[in-house]
């Protein structure tokens, strides 16, 4: 039965939410019905359909009571819109209703797993939320929530575990015909842990073990785990909060965290490598799939929280998810690239082979501002070039630039010029791996971001811009001597959104 709280959100979405022109949103980001969009929730595949959910406040577009929005997609570009899914309408979830995740149960029916969050007062009067894991069980479409939520409190936390911080469920059906689900808590001594649990039928749950802690070293609170097998190794991801600076690798603040290790029933997880997921200036929360094909597919929120009241005014709608990507490991190294359907909306090809830069330039053809568009930058001879730059999304006042410092081995994204008039971070720098100084950039442009695959997935580095979108303008620029290859494609998107 649809509540009171979720009909009146249901109903907002649907008076307001066909208003906005297609003209306003991104041509194949997901974005919000209406209204505030953060984090990515129950990323799943349900009777052959990719379903996606998101945090959400329909009623303006700041964060608010979250409720789930709902979408769905065949292939992961085109998103139909659902009616809203969850509203914090019961005691335990009546300050909201946090991430978590979804899987199909054996009978056909779809569970929604979240976290409820209840707000009181602590010893000290200060207003304090508590927070427990729900679920709720529908159809694809409506849901309805468990009569003996919550599934998972405080007595299912391990020894010092804490009640405020325990949140974020991603679940799963595994082979061995058990659910497991992780969840993000913060440990007696502060810093972030992710915790594992089993069910036999997704309703009744038991600890199993604490998966990894992070002592203080990346970040505090661990926020949004996902947990997967991959090419032969295990995977943890997360978004700490709080992190410190390290290099070139980890910025200041909210970020996000790849653990690449082994797994084992009886010795649990140990890891081997870590390293950032994104290295641009807005991603975060994180959460995979595994589609029938096989392929791991992942998708976050591109935003920031820290710049995240940046935004146009008047705008309708705000925050968008990334290009779905998909996963692999190599070397130890977590590997991305933009999933394979974005080929199938390519328009006509333009391409330029070893054309020589020296000062900057431009190419016919080469503009626009919703584009899959790959450039290779080598040397002209044993020489460096001392730097390139690309500029993308420019007329005579706006510009978005990557540029490449083959000598440091960095790559830096600027959007200081890219139409976001506010006093926030608006450049990043990485360390890409050198190789003589040659870099091959696979950058992506919708119509409010730019995302950019470095030496065929590699890193990436991610950035909501807001230029104005005549600025169609794209230029390459040596500093000394440098050849290039381009290759760029329009993306033509015809909407398919209901």
């Amino acid at each position: 039965m649809t509540s009171e709280t979720l009909q009146k959100a249901r109903d907002f979405e649907s008076q307001y939410g066909p208003h906005i022109p297609d003209s306003e949103r991104p041509a194949f980001h997901a974005t919000p019905t209406i209204g505030w969009m953060n984090d990515p929730n129950g990323f799943s595949f349900y009777k052959g359909e990719c379903h996606l959910f998101y945090q959400y406040h329909p009623y303006s577009n700041e964060w608010g009571p979250m409720h789930w929005g709902h979408l769905k997609t065949r292939d992961f570009l085109h998103w139909e819109r659902l009616p809203a899914a969850l509203a914090p309408d019961q005691d335990y979830d009546s300050a909201g209703c946090f991430s978590g995740g979804a899987v199909e149960l054996p009978d056909g029916r779809q569970l929604l797993m979240y976290t409820g969050v209840q707000r009181g007062h602590n010893a000290d009067g200060f207003i304090q939320d508590v927070q427990t894991q729900c679920v709720a069980i529908g159809d694809g479409v409506n849901y309805e929530k468990w009569g003996d939520n919550p599934i998972l409190d405080g007595k299912d936390l391990p020894e010092g575990g804490s009640t405020i911080d325990f949140r974020d469920p991603k679940v799963w059906h595994d082979p061995d015909g058990s659910f497991y689900a992780v969840v993000g808590n913060r440990t007696a001594g502060g810093s972030g842990a992710i915790l594992m649990y089993r069910s036999t039928d997704g309703l009744k749950w038991e600890f199993v073990r604490t998966l990894d802690s992070c002592h203080n070293q990346y970040g505090k609170m661990w926020e949004c785990p996902d947990f997967f097998p991959m090419d032969g190794r295990q995977v943890l991801i997360t978004s700490p909060q709080e992190m410190s600076p390290v290099g070139l690798e980890f910025h200041a603040g909210n970020g996000t965290l790849c653990l690449i290790g082994e797994y084992g029933p009886d010795k649990g997880f140990t890891r081997c490598s870590a390293q950032a997921i994104d290295y641009g200036l807005d991603f975060y929360a994180p959460q995979t799939v595994l589609a029938p094909d096989g392929r791991r597919i992942m998708i976050a929120w591109m935003q920031n929280w820290d710049t995240a009241k940046a935004k146009p005014c008047n705008c309708r709608w705000f925050g968008q998810m990334t290009l779905p990507r998909e996963l692999s490991v190599k070397n130890g190294r977590l590997i991305q690239n933009p999933v394979r359907e974005l080929e199938n909306y390519r328009g006509a090809r333009v391409i330029h082979r070893n054309i020589p830069v020296c000062g900057e330039i431009n190419l016919p053809g080469i503009q626009g501002r919703v584009l899959d568009m790959t450039v290779t930058v080598r040397p002209t001879g044993p020489g460096l070039y001392r730097w390139f730059r690309i500029r993308v999304a420019k007329d005579g006042e706006h510009e978005t630039i990557i540029r490449y410092r083959p000598d440091q081995g960095t790559l830096k994204l600027d959007r200081i010029r890219s139409g976001l008039p506010h006093d926030i971070v608006h450049t990043r720098s990485l360390l890409v791996r050198p190789q003589g100084g040659e870099i091959k950039l696979r950058i992506i442009l919708d119509r409010f971001s730019v995302e950019v695959f470095v030496n065929d997935g590699e890193q990436v580095a991610s950035a909501v811009i807001y230029t104005r979108q005549s600025a169609g303008a794209i230029t390459f620029e040596a500093g000394g001597s440098a050849v290039i290859d381009v290759e760029k494609y329009d993306l033509v998107f015809e909407r398919e959104e209901g």
